[in-house]
This record gives structure tokens, C-alpha cells and sequence, in this order.
């Protein structure tokens, strides 16, 4: 008799665990509130870098981005979320994560990886910055063209003097922007519907690109382009950690999945339509001189187009969606940077003042940022040679070694997805070490 009551305070007491969990085959209202999180996270400047290419190599690399830019989405987010959400250090993020698989080194070289494809990127958007402010003055404002190093080392100690007085209020305003800029992109793509032609619907458009390569070649070109757009690794580790916490451990695998599947058909539809709209206003030869151009879309279709809305919108939105990008890669990049600077400091017994860090790190960040932007290297040619490859680094081989090596992620072994995401990685890497020949 004793025994069966304690069994039953024990079931009483279990009960209240169990039940914390909502359904996880529902779809509930935080599940939305992720899902547009995701969608707002994944539609960043990038794209506006994603119909030159597309349209640049011919039909042909419109419909390989087409075709590969949801599966390469889908799923090398999905084998990322997989590895954080199965470790013990979850909570932690991806370097807690690694320093949970693989140890303290890998992670000390995971950040310095990480960091580089941050900083990256930071150096491209100061160089797209430069050049739509540039662009903007010239063709819409009608001024003569300023002179490039000073134009560049205003915008950029103007952009961090904001960070710095004022951080935290900075990213949230400019997180405030995210989908004024989606519905600014679609708006966009709406009203370029009358200009469309049918040049771009033609085989031959191929030969613009001139890349003679054929296939292999233009899956090459197309590859990093994809997978830097697309990416929004960052945020996936608080978007398990969460799902994790709501639906408990046993379900949050197939929980995050179904978030996921909505936010990235989303994605890939609002994006999509931006892309061939973009592409079907302009001409194959457009867009190769928007590539020469160093411009973004919106830059170059505000100095064709006839439409005085565009003409004068579409440099605005393009300026305002680079400086949020900026701002947020800046901010991620200084912080990943602080840290190894701190850590080595203390591996060798030094305690760096934080003072003499963010110094430190200004001056780096002013300098650079102005050297690169002032140089005008070509933005889809670094993303070609170092943040596609970098990113899809992360993104695609890193979550297939981890489930490769770590024995509890044994269960995800075995798949098609994962032979599908290692060749999106290998292809990606291999396009980088193309792009120097």
C-alpha cells in the first residue's frame, strides 16, 4: 500500500512536467513569431547582390538559383540547428557547442573563422556604402562625383560614432527597418512589372556572361552568391535554444523543422520574385555592367530606370538596408574580436584594459573599413572568393563533420540531405580557390 502511494505521488508530481510542453504538431503563436524572425534574419542586403549574378551568367544561372537556393537554404540551416540543439553547451551558442564537441582549440579556431567571415563582410558593405552614397550623389542628386577616400571615411567614422554613443538604441532601430525593407523589396519588384522583357528568357543570353565554362562553371559562379544571401547562421543557435526550452528535447527536431519549412518557402518566394522581377526589367548586358559597376541592384536600377519613383527610392532603400547590414556585422565582428583579444590576453597572464580593446579595435576597424572601400575591390568577387566560402564553411561542412564524428548525432547520419549540403560546401570552397585563377 505504501508502495503504491508513493508511486502515485511520484506520478502526480511528474505530471506538471510533462504537461509544460504544448503540442508540438500545433502550430502556436510563438512558432509564428520565430518563423518571422527567421524570414526577417534570412532577407538581408545580400540579396541585393543576388539578381546581378542571376542575371549576369544568362538564363542559366537564373534557374540554377532557382532551383538550388531553397534545398541549399533549407537544409544546411537544418543540419546547423541539428548540431547546436543535441549539445550539452546549447545555451552557449555554436562556440559552446564546439567546445563541447571537439574541445577549447577547435573553438578558439571556430571564432577566428567565424570572425574573418564576419569582418568580411563588413569590409563589403563599406565598400557597397561608398558606392551607393557615391552613385546616389552623381545620377540622382546631380552633383560631380566626390572624391572617394573622403566620401568613404565619412560615411565610416559616421556610422561608428553612432554605434558608439548610442549601441543598443542603433541595432534596435535599425532591427526596426527589417520589414519595412522586405515590403520596400517587394514594392519594388511590383512596380518594375511593366518593364519587363524577354531577354534574359533566351538561351543565348548565356553567351553574355562569357564565361565558357558551361555548367560546372556557372554552378560556381552561382554557389556563393546562394549561400551568402541566404545565410542567417547567427541566429540560428537562439532559435533552437528557444524551441528546445518550449517543446522539450524530444520534440524540438521535428519542431524546428516545421518552423523552418515556413520561414524559408517564405524567404524563397519574396526573394525569388524580387530576383526575376530585377532580372526581367534589364537586359544580360545590364546586368554584367551592373556587375562592372560594383553596384547593387537597386543602385543600378535607380540609373536606368524611367520611373521616378524608383529612381529616386531605389537608392534609398539600397543605403538604408547596407547600413543596417553594417551595423550588424559591425557590432558581431567587434564582439567576437573583443573576446579573442581578452581571452589572449589572459592565456598569457595580461589583463587588457577595456578601454585600450574598443581603442584598439576602432582604429583597426576605421582603417581597414576606409582602405578597402577607398581600393573598390568588386563585392560579388569577395563574396565569390571569401564569404561564400567561409560561410559555407560554417554552414554546410562544419555540421557535417559534427554529425559525422559526434556520437550523438549519430541518428543523422545516413542521409541524402547531408551528401546534398557536404557537395553545396565543397562546390562553394572550390568556386573560392576558381575566383584566384
Amino acid at each position: 500500500m505504501h508502495g503504491n502511494t508513493a508511486r502515485q505521488l511520484d506520478y502526480e508530481y511528474q505530471q506538471p512536467e510533462q504537461k509544460q510542453y504544448p503540442d508540438p504538431k500545433k502550430w502556436h503563436k510563438q512558432d509564428t513569431t520565430w518563423a518571422l524572425s527567421l524570414f526577417a534574419t534570412a532577407i538581408g542586403a545580400g540579396v541585393l547582390f543576388l539578381p546581378i549574378n542571376a542575371g549576369a551568367g544568362g538564363l542559366l544561372s537564373l534557374l540554377l538559383i532557382t532551383l538550388l537556393s531553397l534545398p541549399i537554404m533549407y537544409y544546411s540551416h537544418r543540419a546547423l540547428a541539428k548540431m547546436i540543439y543535441a549539445s550539452n553547451s546549447a545555451e552557449d551558442g555554436i562556440t559552446g557547442t564546439i567546445r563541447d564537441y571537439f574541445g577549447k582549440k577547435a573553438s578558439i579556431t571556430f571564432n577566428i573563422v567565424f570572425f574573418v567571415s564576419i569582418y568580411t563582410i563588413v569590409l563589403m558593405y563599406s565598400v557597397a556604402l561608398t558606392n551607393t552614397a557615391s552613385s546616389f550623389m552623381v545620377h540622382q542628386l546631380g552633383m560631380a562625383e566626390p572624391p572617394r577616400a573622403i566620401l568613404s571615411l565619412v560615411l565610416i567614422l559616421g556610422l561608428i560614432a553612432i554605434l558608439n554613443f548610442g549601441q543598443d538604441i542603433t541595432v534596435k532601430f535599425m532591427s526596426m527597418l527589417v520589414y519595412p525593407f522586405i515590403v520596400s523589396l517587394l514594392f519594388i519588384a511590383v512596380s518594375l512589372i511593366p518593364q519587363w522583357n524577354t531577354s534574359m528568357l533566351s538561351f543565348s543570353s548565356v553567351s553574355t556572361a562569357s564565361t565558357g565554362t558551361g555548367i560546372l562553371g556557372t554552378i560556381l559562379m552561382v554557389l556563393p552568391i546562394i549561400v551568402f544571401s541566404f545565410n542567417h547562421s547567427p541566429i540560428i543557435s537562439q532559435f533552437v535554444i528557444k524551441q528546445r526550452a518550449t517543446y522539450g528535447i524530444e520534440a524540438v527536431d521535428a519542431k524546428s523543422a516545421q518552423i523552418q519549412k515556413v520561414t524559408y518557402i517564405m524567404t524563397f518566394a519574396v526573394v525569388m520574385f524580387f530576383v526575376w522581377s530585377s532580372v526581367l526589367s534589364l537586359t544580360p548586358k545590364d546586368l554584367v555592367m551592373a556587375k562592372e559597376q560594383n553596384l547593387s541592384i537597386l543602385s543600378y536600377l535607380a540609373n536606368v530606370q524611367n520611373s521616378q519613383l524608383i529612381t529616386i527610392a531605389a537608392p534609398i532603400i539600397a543605403f538604408v538596408a547596407i547600413t543596417k547590414s553594417f551595423l550588424g556585422h559591425y557590432v558581431g565582428a567587434y564582439e567576437v574580436m573583443r573576446d579573442m583579444i581578452l581571452e589572449a590576453g589572459r592565456a598569457r597572464g595580461k589583463n587588457i584594459k577595456e578601454k585600450t580593446v574598443k581603442t584598439s579595435i576602432l582604429i583597426f576597424v576605421v582603417l581597414s573599413c576606409w582602405y578597402v572601400a577607398y581600393a573598390n575591390p568588386s563585392i560579388l568577387g569577395l563574396i565569390d572568393s571569401l564569404s561564400g566560402p567561409l560561410v559555407a564553411a560554417i554552414l554546410c561542412i562544419l555540421p557535417m563533420y559534427a554529425i559525422r564524428k559526434v556520437p550523438v548525432l549519430a541518428k543523422y547520419r545516413g542521409k541524402f540531405s547531408n551528401i546534398f549540403v557536404i557537395i553545396i560546401g565543397i562546390l562553394t570552397i572550390l568556386a573560392s580557390i576558381k575566383s584566384f585563377f
